[in-house]
């Protein structure tokens, strides 16, 4: 019985790792894909058989194309093709390969990101090629520019009788680049803020204004709004050492929604605070043999309608798998609430399952594009192009203003990665959208 645990040992060590021989083709510097290296790769001693050198085909993907400094991105690195194939004739059981590994930070930031995959695999029959994994991780940006990702060494662990590992290096590092992402500088926040004495007033009326967090000494202007414009009703204060205030603005102009508070010559996002809502009461007396004529604007609601809940992506070929690309059905997003507040279009995607596997969710991309109706007051921005996977991803938003709302389309271009030799069939997965 010895004899036999130590030969089925032997084996599954064999087949931890047997490498298809071939040297590493040469990728552009700023490639942004597969891409291929050449791979030193050590079986466990149990196998009995020397280091072989190989081929590994490999993608890196991030959550964020265009992160700020301090954000968190998350790494995918996924062995596209595995300098791997079980060398015997004895099929191994699925969920037995835990992969981990790491992947090369270059440019303006330097390093390595630890990635861990979960422990999946499809089962693998004899002489059959190891499937694709994936493996993920994070890293904090530290420094604003360009920084390559390319894929580094990484280990495959086993567990089927033995716990096994099967450690590959990239031969000569750092491998060719997969992604590259442009960080910029960390946007310092503005923690100005403003309170009113009173909500409403007749015309004429004066508002106390309240003040904190502004530059202390400062002078500020204290000022009216109309939607998105300012009214002829100012005033100024100086902020004390403590960068408060409180002062008083006389407010005459009957279209006034609001106040705003400000540091400089006019209005600025980084410099200013507000508006805060303020109503004028029109108190004017009717003239004799006048009528006075009043409506009501009632606030809407936030809704998205889509042109339809299938998508049919392209096919790929067994032997070479690859992208699947496709489009999202169209999502018109309709904002007729009224008020300050933005939106957010986010969405999220299950694992694609068929016939007998399936593909993660992490291997679905996508690129979004938005366009604004005209006559909207808000503006919408598209979501970065990159993963969506089970964790999620945007894919269109419009900023909170002082004036929001209108009407809005949204698309995004499809791209499903497919491993090579993945089981011929059909997969799919859900792709769940939310507005809020």
């Amino acid at each position: 019985m010895r004899n036999r645990r130590r030969r089925l040992a032997s084996l599954l060590g064999a087949a931890a790792l047997a490498v298809t021989a071939g040297g590493a083709l040469a990728g552009p510097a700023e490639a942004a894909g597969n891409v291929d290296f050449a791979t030193h790769c050590i079986p466990p001693a149990v196998a009995g058989i020397p280091p072989i050198d190989g081929t590994t085909t490999a993608l890196i993907t991030v959550d964020k194309a265009a992160p700020k400094v301090g954000d968190t991105v998350t790494v995918t690195y996924t062995v596209v093709k595995p300098a791997a194939s079980n060398p015997t004739a004895i099929s191994l059981p699925a969920d037995i390969m835990t992969p981990s590994g790491k992947v090369t930070l270059g440019g303006a930031q330097t390093g390595d990101v630890t990635v861990v995959g979960p422990k999946k695999n499809d089962p693998v029959a004899g002489n059959a090629p190891f499937p694709s994994f994936s493996m993920t991780g994070t890293f904090t940006v530290t420094t604003a520019g360009a920084i390559t990702l390319s894929p580094g060494d990484y280990n495959i662990h086993t567990s089927y009788i033995l716990e096994l590992d099967t450690p590959c290096t990239v031969i000569s590092p750092p491998a060719p680049v997969s992604e590259t992402i442009t960080a910029s500088p960390a946007t310092q926040p503005n923690t100005r803020a403003i309170t009113l004495g009173s909500a409403s007033g007749n015309p004429g009326d004066s508002v106390t204004v309240n003040g904190s967090h502004f530059t202390p000494g400062a002078t500020v202007t204290l000022a009216g709004r109309s939607g998105s414009s300012q009214t002829a009703d100012t005033a100024t204060v100086t902020a004390d050492t403590a960068g408060a205030f409180s002062g008083s603005l006389v407010v005459n102009d009957k279209t006034t929604t609001g106040v705003v508070a400000y540091e400089g010559a006019s209005w600025s996002d980084q410099s200013g605070a507000g508006p805060a809502a303020y109503t004028v009461i029109d108190n004017t007396p009717v003239p004799d043999n006048a009528q006075k004529i009043s409506t009501t604007v009632k606030a809407g609601t936030l809704s998205m309608a889509q042109a339809g809940d299938t998508v049919s992506l392209g096919a790929v070929d067994y032997g070479k798998g690859g992208a699947s690309g496709g489009d999202l059905n169209t999502v018109s997003v309709k904002d007729f609430r009224g008020g300050v507040a933005g939106w957010s279009l986010t969405g999220k995607v299950t694992d694609f399952t068929g016939p007998g596997a399936k593909i993660d969710a992490g291997a679905l991309s996508w690129t979004p594009a938005c366009t604004t109706k005209a006559g909207s007051p808000s503006t919408c921005q598209a979501g970065s192009s990159g993963t969506v996977g089970a964790a999620g991803a945007t894919l269109a938003s419009a900023p909170d203003g002082t004036v929001t709302g209108g009407e809005f389309t949204v698309d995004a271009k499809l791209s499903l990665n497919v491993p090579a030799f993945t089981p011929p069939g059909t997969y799919s997965g859900v792709l769940t959208l939310t507005l809020s």
